[in-house]
């Protein structure tokens, strides 16, 4: 056996020396007053006389023990080739017998590795022998992981996958988006990893089969089939979380699908995004690690490439569905579904950081926190597309009775959904607040003495610069009307309506109550306005001026009953334009009418009472109370006309 062979006497001295150099290895380490240092030295040094008794040992066993021990194991592996069923199928002693054999392999090919041979010696068929054993030992081992992992797998528990029905999705009015009760996908938002490894982990394989798995795994990478073991697993794994988002109904989509699909859908499918994304990371993959683990635990960092290679696929393709969003059209009616995927995005950082802390895992973490920083970039230019869209809604109609413009009502309404992503926006606007405080008109917007003195947050600036914007436009809208008296009126309501809005929601704490006083203020202007322009001209036709006899201060009856019958024609046309004009508030328009009968009947009263002897009552079309039950019509955008009615 060349340089390598020894003779008998020869092994025999090496022994003795070997076995008292380890007695007094022995020795000094039981001695108490060692280093650390020293021990360790020890230590390592009793490994090594270790290792060299075991070759000596296996040098010194006869070529015939080890064909024997050889063909034992052959044979055992051999009956095992000729069964086509599973061997773990069969009972745990049939698998225990066939995990020895193979491990028994194992351990003779090391020790006939561990000989220095040749290819000529009779030791060296062995050898291939017993590669060949340990091969076919470890192709079976990868089929039987592969079949333990398949039929042992848990089905998902129904609560982490269920969803509301599609009708749920539909939006109202004042709603852009809608959260369904307290469910266990709620739950999952403000839990991390580590609170749902308490409460919501899985086994995604029957814990009954998690030993057997283990020993497979530590006999396949002991024995240098660590890839064989490590594919199939992943293999499998990657199908089984394949299903899991098949499951959890979320299918694969392209960027370029993403981009060419109908809001109503896409709308749809980032509802079920969201969702998913809170369930596959703090249930799935949270499960998925702790499974990892159970194998893979024992054999450092495979046990975390194996759950980076198994995962990394549904992950990325969760991200994808971020990153085509993040590169989509900037449309405004996006803005809060992309608030929502920044959200739980931000939310799970902390659980992504976790699961991929490791250096395997930095290629999804890194793609997790640019989808991040993507959706971040994405709702600032949304932001600001929003407000572009605002200040380029032109009209080219005077809007229909004067009533609050379906602008008006989707900016308030779409900036009060904001408000449940303050936290956010305030993050994302911080770095961005207005360049140029002349966008905000000064009676609508704080001063920046005002600003820094109350510690105005991004958010509320913002926000007052899309009020100030819709003003803008709204009074672009205004001019469109002909009558100065429906201009004022027009704003009146939408200002109004405004200003109920802030008050009447969390949008208070943002606006703040200066900037609502003075949106109150504001929308009251436009009503004294209104009125001045509706019915100074016809309550000036009750006034005595003009009626006197010439030469005279006497009152000219010919000249009463003309002024009566243009005061008559006058509130009939007023009343027939006005009952077209809308108020929808209701409390506004019984104080507007109000407001405007106190006017108008008072002086009608005082004229009318003041030349009672001058006047006979076929003169008379109407009475006080009359006039203030037309007025009740006012304001209801129902068309009406006085033209054929007769005295009351």
């Amino acid at each position: 056996m060349g340089d390598c062979e020894s003779t008998i006497p020869e092994l025999e001295g090496e022994e003795n020396l070997i076995a008292a150099t380890r007695h007094i290895v022995k020795a000094l380490g039981s001695k108490k007053n060692l280093t650390d240092s020293a021990r360790k030295i020890l230590a390592e040094l009793g490994t090594q006389l270790s290792s060299m008794a075991v070759e000596n040992e296996t040098k010194g066993d006869g070529v015939s023990e080890i064909e024997d021990r050889l063909n034992a194991v052959e044979e055992k592996l051999l009956s095992w080739e000729e069964d086509q069923s599973m061997i773990w199928d069969s009972g745990p002693e049939e698998a225990s017998e066939y995990l020895n054999a193979a491990d028994e392999a194992r351990k003779l090919t090391e020790r006939l590795e561990s000989l220095c041979l040749n290819k000529d010696d009779d030791e060296y068929k062995l050898l291939r022998r017993a590669h060949n054993c340990l091969q076919k030992a470890m192709e079976r081992l990868e089929e039987e992981f592969r079949h333990l992992l398949v039929e042992n797998r848990q089905p998902l528990e129904p609560e982490h996958v269920s969803f509301r029905s599609s009708e749920e999705d539909a939006l109202d009015e004042g709603s852009i988006i809608s959260f369904g009760d307290e469910s266990v996908e709620d739950s999952l938002q403000r839990d991390s990893v580590s609170r749902a490894s308490e409460e919501y982990i899985l086994d995604l394989v029957h814990p009954d089969v998690i030993p057997d798995l283990r020993c497979i795994a530590n006999l396949m990478f002991n024995s240098n089939y660590d890839q064989e073991c490590y594919q199939a697993y992943t293999s499998v794994r990657k199908d089984a979380l394949d299903e899991c988002l098949f499951i959890l109904e979320m299918e694969k989509l392209s960027i370029e699908d993403v981009l060419r699909m109908e809001w109503n859908s896409l709308n749809s499918k980032i509802k079920r995004w969201v969702r998913t994304m809170k369930i596959f990371v703090r249930v799935y993959l949270a499960s998925e690690k702790c499974l990892s683990n159970q194998i893979f635990g024992e054999l450092g960092p495979a046990c975390v490439v194996c759950f980076v290679e198994a995962s990394k696929a549904s992950m990325l393709q969760l991200l994808n569905f971020g990153e085509a969003m993040s590169i989509g059209p900037h449309q405004p009616e996006k803005l809060s579904r992309i608030l929502d995927m920044y959200e739980v995005l931000a939310d799970l950082l902390p659980d992504m950081d976790t699961l991929y802390s490791d250096e395997a895992g930095s290629p999804v973490r890194i793609e997790f926190h640019e989808v991040l920083r993507r959706l971040g970039d994405s709702v600032r230019a949304t932001f600001l597309e929003f407000k572009n869209a605002i200040a380029s809604n032109a009209s080219t109609n005077p809007f229909a009775g004067g009533g609050t413009h379906h602008l008006t009502r989707y900016v308030m309404n779409y900036v009060k959904i904001l408000t449940d992503y303050r936290e956010i926006l305030n993050l994302l606007l911080k770095d961005h607040d207005e360049d140029d405080p002349s966008s905000l008109s000064p009676d609508m917007s704080p001063s920046r003495e005002e600003e820094n003195k109350s510690g105005i947050s991004p958010m509320a600036r913002h926000f007052r610069s899309i009020a100030s914007v819709l003003e803008s436009n709204l009074d672009e809208k205004s001019k469109l009307y002909k009558d100065h008296a429906l201009q004022h009126f027009f704003l009146m309501n939408n200002i109004h309506y405004m200003a109920q809005k802030v008050k009447g929601s969390e949008l208070r704490h943002i606006f703040g109550d200066e900037w609502t006083r003075k949106c109150n203020w504001k929308f009251q202007q436009h009503a004294m306005n209104y009125e001045r322009a509706s019915w100074s001209s016809i309550l000036s036709l009750l006034k005595d001026e003009g009626i006197q006899n010439p030469g005279s201060n006497s009152i000219s009856k010919t000249l009463l009953k003309e002024r009566l019958r243009s005061f008559y024609l006058a509130f009939e046309e007023t009343y027939k334009t006005q009952t077209t004009w809308l108020i929808p508030d209701l409390q506004l328009r019984e104080d507007l009418r109000i407001s405007t009968s106190l006017k108008v009947i008072q002086a009608y009263r005082t004229f009318v009472g003041r030349h009672a002897s001058h006047i006979s009552d076929k003169h008379i079309k109407y009475s006080a109370d009359d006039l203030e039950n037309f007025l009740l019509d006012l304001f209801e955008g129902s068309p009406k006309s006085l033209q054929n009615c007769h005295r009351r």
